[in-house]
């Protein structure tokens, strides 16, 4: 097992977000807190080339991503600032590069058989439609039953297909791996003084993991590693995180056959896995 370094994404701004599409893009969210501003950046996934870089809407910061659906991106904004009520439908075409519609008064909901299911709040209910998600104009108007549309949602969330991702669990006592993965993972404690949990996957021959080392100082230090088990041998290990304040889960993930790695929050690694 090999990984090569595909590219490297870095603006010098704090990373929120990484949103693979069914597209074959990326969508990196990056905030400055202290300025109070949001960016939005599309790469293509597999080689890193740029689709649009530094996005920003009328709306500044008080506003994320509900979904990306066919290559549109919904918006939302906030009821207020310090409340986390989400508000406001904005669609952007990532390939045209432009927003092509906006609806200020409805609440996106899911998606599902080209329709965004939404709702209007009114005084004591919801009042519930589907809105064309290309040009946001009502299909359906459904009433006020929240019950059916609380069914809808279950099966559109069901059927998302996640089946490429690799998400990191949890390595502890409950890990009845083969014998190679549990000694490599429980010689750590030897070579490393590690707080806290490791995060693993594992995919085949490939070891794939995360921990907590405690420096001299007593502050953190977040390091990753490779290890190929047909060999034993790592074959890349990276600092992901130099003096995190805090213990730093999802650091990285895999989607088909790239790694992606979160550096000091702000940079992004893409690694090719090869058989």
């Amino acid at each position: 097992m090999k990984l090569k370094k595909k590219y490297s994404h870095n603006n010098k701004r704090q990373i929120f977000r990484l949103i693979p599409t069914d597209t074959g893009k990326i969508i990196i969210e990056e905030r400055d807190i202290e300025k109070k501003l949001a960016y939005f950046n599309c790469l293509h996934i597999d080689r890193g080339k740029k689709i649009f870089k530094h996005l920003q809407l009328d709306e500044k910061f008080w506003l994320g991503i509900e979904a990306i659906y066919n290559d549109v991106i919904f918006f939302h904004k906030f009821v207020k600032p310090d409340l986390p009520q989400h508000n406001g439908i904005i669609a952007y075409d990532i390939n045209h590069k432009r927003t092509i519609w906006e609806n200020k008064n409805r609440t996106f909901l899911f998606v599902k058989d080209e329709k965004i299911y939404a709702f209007q709040q009114r005084f004591e209910d919801r009042e519930f439609v589907t809105l064309n998600y290309l040009t946001g104009e009502v299909i359906d108007e459904l009433g006020i039953d929240s019950d059916a549309i609380n069914l809808l949602r279950e099966d559109a969330i069901n059927s998302e297909d996640f089946s490429g991702y690799h998400f990191p669990g949890s390595f502890g006592k409950n890990f009845f791996g083969e014998q190679r993965e549990n000694e490599i993972l429980s010689k750590l404690h030897e070579e490393h003084k590690i707080t806290g949990g490791i995060e693993y996957v594992l995919m085949e021959d490939l070891l794939l993991f995360n921990f907590h080392e405690v420096n001299i100082d007593n502050t953190l230090k977040n390091i990753f590693k490779a290890v190929d088990l047909s060999t034993g041998k790592y074959i890349l290990e990276v600092t992901l995180n130099s003096r995190p304040n805090a213990f730093a889960p999802d650091s990285f993930f895999v989607k088909d056959d790239l790694l992606f790695l979160l550096i000091e929050k702000i940079k992004l690694e893409v690694y090719k896995i090869i058989n």
